[in-house]
């Protein structure tokens, strides 16, 4: 699904770039309540939060460099948009999937740079929204369990992929370079992405499952599942005019600070195997785009990408002849660059919304150490 360059003219081209950035503005200002909000556990949840949304940046980087295949002579990849949504919140996830495209635009050569517009309008913020939205309607109509919340990731994942084909096709269909019928176009995309979008549920879903099968309180998405105390009266409770002896209150136990240290350590040990390993027996064929493009006649006006002599260019170091430590060195070198560059924009973004003026956590009101 990464766009390259010559693709869409200029104007669409600056137009989408004009809707990322209004997108990516939008999202820094919700991620600073996402957080520091609601179920974050104030400060204490602000100060593993960053890192952790971090760290799915980093991830999502890591899979996406895993290609499977779908069709003879096509594979695909996962996006991201619905995985992020749901672990750190939609804002968050907007932020955390534009983090990876710009690292993959710059470092590896991979999307175009004048189309990172385009990239970060479909990969990002319509594969986030669409994904999201579905999930919180099916959130509402699903028992309250922790297996819905998997079944909602699973097919809102599987729905976000090809509505970023259609969103794709529209904006071919506004700035295409090249004469194809539309109609083609989309019959194509949206026929392929179909089938990867099977492969993104099945990763979404697997992944939320594993994280909130060990720590439901990390995921954004699960917030609120758990059911509210109810006040029962009991039967030998006195008449309602009768006074009731005032009872010596026992101040509540402090709740435990729970680490996120090992669930931060797993997903990256997941992330640096993932892109150091695995990726070497990921499937060469052309991705979704990739095929349709060269089978449809899009790509008849593609450019070379800026990037192209970078030393990462194609994830694979330059000057090293053996190709499994090129590749495997290049997905070390990109999750750690992912994860520093993403945790560094929430970190930046923590601290701005604890230092702001007036504004409160959703939760209600503010203790003094959540200022800290």
């Amino acid at each position: 699904m990464h766009v390259p360059d010559g693709f869409i003219n200029a104007p669409v081209s600056a137009a989408t770039g004009a809707v990322a950035a209004v997108a990516v503005a939008v999202s820094l200002r919700g991620a600073r309540r996402e957080l520091v909000g609601a179920g974050a556990g104030g400060a204490a949840g602000a100060e593993r939060t960053a890192p952790l949304a971090g760290l799915v940046a980093a991830f999502i980087f890591a899979v996406q460099m895993l290609n499977f295949p779908v069709a003879a002579g096509t594979s695909g990849h996962l996006l991201g948009g619905a995985l992020a949504a749901i672990l750190v919140g939609p804002y968050t996830g907007v932020l955390c999937v534009s983090v990876v495209l710009l690292m993959q635009g710059v470092l590896f050569a991979d999307g175009g740079l004048t189309a990172l517009g385009v990239n970060i309008t479909d990969m990002a913020v319509v594969t986030t929204v669409v994904a999201y939205a579905l999930f919180r309607g099916l959130v509402k109509v699903l028992p309250r369990r922790r297996r819905s919340i998997t079944v909602a990731s699973f097919v809102a994942a599987l729905l976000s992929v090809p509505a970023a084909a259609v969103a794709f096709t529209a904006i071919y269909a506004l700035g295409g370079t090249a004469d194809v019928p539309i109609g083609k176009v989309f019959t194509a995309m949206v026929g392929v992405h179909v089938l990867i979008g099977i492969g993104e549920a099945a990763i979404t879903a697997l992944t939320v499952g594993a994280v909130i099968a060990v720590r439901p309180d990390l995921v954004y998405g699960a917030r609120g599942l758990a059911q509210p105390l109810e006040l029962r009266t009991s039967p030998l409770a006195a008449p309602a005019d009768e006074p009731v002896p005032a009872a010596p209150v026992a101040p509540a136990p402090a709740t435990p600070r729970r680490s996120a240290r090992r669930v931060w350590l797993a997903g990256l040990a997941a992330a640096l195997v993932c892109a150091g390993g695995v990726s070497y027996y990921a499937s060469a064929s052309p991705d979704g785009l990739e095929k349709v493009a060269h089978d449809q006649g899009i790509d008849a006006k593609a450019e070379d990408h800026a990037a192209k002599d970078s030393p990462l260019a194609d994830y694979s170091v330059k000057d090293i002849t053996d190709p499994r430590l090129a590749g495997g060195l290049a997905g070390v070198i990109g999750v750690g660059a992912t994860l520093a560059v993403g945790t560094g924009v929430f970190v930046v973004l923590r601290r701005r919304r604890n230092a702001g003026s007036g504004e409160r956590p959703d939760t209600g009101a503010q203790r003094p150490s959540e200022n800290v």
